[in-house]
């Protein structure tokens, strides 16, 4: 097998939960000869699941993405370990699933911070670090809720997080292209990971299924896949662009 990322470092948020969509990612990252930094917020359930991947030389930290301090410290300290890092994968994220007039400030902050100022946050920390190589990519997870406006777990307000995710995705492609650094977002749609695990009565995932022309739900290595393509040069004149991975579920 070709490795699309060997001598890559890569770093995922949000990536230690087993049935994520990050430690999905960073499975693949790591069979494609990468080394594979996790960030979670508990430094022991990232280590387990940086012990999990495939290879050697993997490493995780706790970082919480919605302190920025945080986020400058520990980027500061891995670039000081490990030299330099190629690629960036905000995948951290949370949702609720609260009706419009259910949401209160707590919740808006809540899924607003980790959701989009946690991708802020992270690129922020990183950028200078690509600048300075001239080289990086930014992979942006957002959603199909951002798309369509909810309709399956997310509230209101993860829709607009996720819609933010795109809006300043593209902005960066934007600002960052002239400097080498190339950012995309990925439009997960229904996927099957411990997020939707339970949430759903076996009618609604039915009734969920059939909007799906594909006929089935996504996994979490389909998701990996878009990521390994846009965090690889295989995707050497793509940014700026949203991708969708959701079986048909939102045609545009």
């Amino acid at each position: 097998m070709t490795q699309l990322l060997a001598n890559k470092t890569a770093i995922i948020t949000g990536a230690a939960s087993p049935r994520g969509l990050g430690k999905a990612t960073a499975t693949l990252f790591a069979e494609h000869g990468a080394r594979v930094v996790i960030l979670d917020l508990e430094a022991g359930q990232a280590q387990a699941a940086a012990a999990d991947l495939p290879g050697q030389n993997h490493i995780a930290r706790a970082c919480d993405v919605t302190d920025r301090t945080a986020c400058l410290s520990v980027v500061k300290e891995l670039i000081g370990t490990l030299g330099q890092i190629d690629i960036l994968v905000n995948n951290a994220g949370i949702t609720q699933p609260l009706k419009l007039m259910e949401i209160a400030p707590e919740n808006y902050d809540a899924v607003l911070d980790v959701n989009l100022r946690g991708t802020l946050y992270m690129s922020q920390a990183l950028i200078p670090h690509m600048r300075e190589h001239a080289n990086g990519s930014i992979v942006n997870m957002s959603s199909v809720s951002a798309q369509r406006g909810g309709g399956i777990f997310g509230g209101p307000h993860y829709s607009a997080a996720k819609a933010g995710i795109l809006g300043l995705t593209k902005a960066m492609a934007r600002e960052l292209a002239p400097a080498g650094i190339r950012a995309n977002a990925i439009c997960p749609g229904f996927i099957d990971t411990d997020i939707t695990a339970g949430k759903l009565t076996p009618e609604m995932r039915q009734s969920v299924l059939d909007g799906i022309p594909m006929g089935r739900a996504g996994t979490a290595a389909d998701v990996a896949g878009c990521a390994l393509f846009l965090a690889s040069n295989l995707s050497a004149y793509v940014t700026g662009s949203e991708v969708d991975v959701n079986g048909g579920s939102l045609i545009h």
